[in-house]
């Protein structure tokens, strides 16, 4: 029986259709999750997995114990998932409204001057030339520099590091890799073990990331994309089956060296190296104990991380804010009230901190941070919250509110530290207390 013309048609198109490899179908359906970025490369050893050995060694992790466990794992995927082969990267773009935005993040209509390398494309697709007014050999460009943030009422306010006023990113983005792994299981023509990390696994996360092509290391150490900029969260999934994989990218840093000037505390010893035991994100986020004297007015007004390496680097100055809702800063995250935050007690910052990345600090820790943040104001009007603080529950809370009263002065601040010097009878809080006292006699 001859076949209708309709049916040849039918065949000819099917013979002619490109099929689909599973690679591009994991790709899309990152992109349909939500993941800003995506790409793959192999499960071989991390080139740099010698060097974070020796980073470690080195002690530049400071008390940070757990990034010197599995350190064989985190030299080889295999380790980790045997027979592993692949390794699919994703990053989310978190970068939030700033609540008081500064001229240089401010869009406009001419192209980025910052951009380094040939041509790039800004945040809509558009290609963008450099501009010879601004190259690597010219970092200081007055217009790229941050301007102080302003608030409208008279309570000291702290900062929050972008990352963490929104929802916790591991929550958000382990579920969206789970679900991207039942994704392959289900596509792939055979079994398939994978494991999902997001910052929590022994995995050298971004090594892999620019083995992926999503960017190339800052030299503030950050993953940096050309359209996204560095505002990027890392996630991978290990997998045990072969991919198609995509090319690293190449460093488009240049001689720029904005982020290691704009560091407070020197942390970025040189490029591509950061000393964590300087680092303001460490010391208000990963130490546990007293924040060293040194860094103390360093910190400024920031009570939870520090983005300023990431504020003057020219490949953020456009890129776009988040599209994630759940990334938006939550009210109270914008910029906090330092005072109310110092009276948080034990139930309402569990209650305030629920799923943000916050709570990593624990109370005592965030309230040591804004003693610290309050001190450095030297504004009198302080002085009640912080001598309230010197009876608080926690010694480490207590003495860094005696160290503010002593940086903030005053008859009331000497008052203060005189009752709580009566009373106290940890030994730390005493010497806290006695150096305290000890700046207002030599004042």
């Amino acid at each position: 029986m001859l076949r209708r013309p309709a049916d040849r048609r039918r065949d000819s198109h099917a013979a002619q259709r490109i099929p689909v490899s599973l690679t591009e179908d994991i790709k899309a359906h990152a992109a349909y999750l939500g993941f800003d970025l995506s790409g793959v490369t192999t499960a071989d050893p991390p080139r740099h997995g010698d060097y974070y050995a020796e980073w470690i060694e080195q002690g530049l992790a400071g008390e940070m114990a757990y990034l010197g466990r599995q350190i064989e794992k985190r030299q080889d995927p295999r380790k980790i998932l045997p027979n592993a082969r692949s390794l699919v990267v994703v990053a989310m773009n978190y970068r939030c409204p700033d609540p008081n935005p500064s001229p240089e993040s401010a869009p406009d209509d001419t192209p980025n001057p910052s951009l380094r390398s040939g041509t790039s494309e800004d945040p809509q697709g558009r290609t963008l030339q450099p501009s010879p007014d601004c190259t690597p050999e010219d970092p200081q460009d007055p217009s790229l520099q941050p301007t102080p943030d302003c608030t409208s009422d008279s309570s000291p306010r702290g900062k929050i590091a972008r990352y963490a006023r929104g929802d916790d990113y591991h929550d958000v983005m382990k579920e969206k890799l789970q679900a991207l792994l039942r994704f392959v299981q289900e596509r792939a023509d055979h079994p398939v073990e994978g494991k999902v990390y997001v910052d929590t696994g022994p995995v050298l996360e971004r090594e892999f990331a620019v083995r992926a092509g999503l960017g190339w290391f800052g030299k503030h150490t950050n993953l940096i994309h050309k359209r996204v900029g560095s505002w990027l969260l890392i996630g991978e999934i290990l997998l045990d089956i072969e991919l198609d994989q995509d090319g690293p990218t190449s460093d488009h840093c240049g001689t720029c060296t904005l982020c290691l000037e704009a560091c407070p505390t020197d942390a970025i010893v040189e490029p591509y190296v950061v000393d964590s035991r300087r680092c303001i994100s460490y010391h208000t986020i990963e130490l546990k104990g007293a924040i060293p004297l040194e860094y103390r007015a360093a910190m400024g007004d920031r009570v939870f991380g520090c983005d300023d390496c990431q504020d003057v680097c020219p490949w953020n100055r456009r890129a776009p804010e988040t599209g994630h809702p759940a990334f938006v800063a939550r009210p109270w995250n914008e910029k906090p009230d330092l005072v109310e935050m110092l009276g948080l007690t034990p139930e309402a910052f569990r209650t305030r901190f629920k799923g943000s990345p916050v709570k990593r600090t624990k109370r005592r820790g965030l309230l040591r941070n804004a003693a610290v943040a309050l001190g450095n104001t030297k504004d009198p009007g302080a002085v009640p919250a912080l001598a309230d603080s010197l009876v608080d529950d926690e010694p480490l809370v207590r003495g860094h509110a005696a160290w503010a009263l002593g940086n903030v002065g005053g008859t009331r601040a000497l008052a203060a530290l005189e009752k709580a010097r009566k009373t106290e009878e940890d030994p730390w809080v005493v010497e806290e207390i006695d150096r305290a006292l000890a700046e207002f006699s030599a004042s």
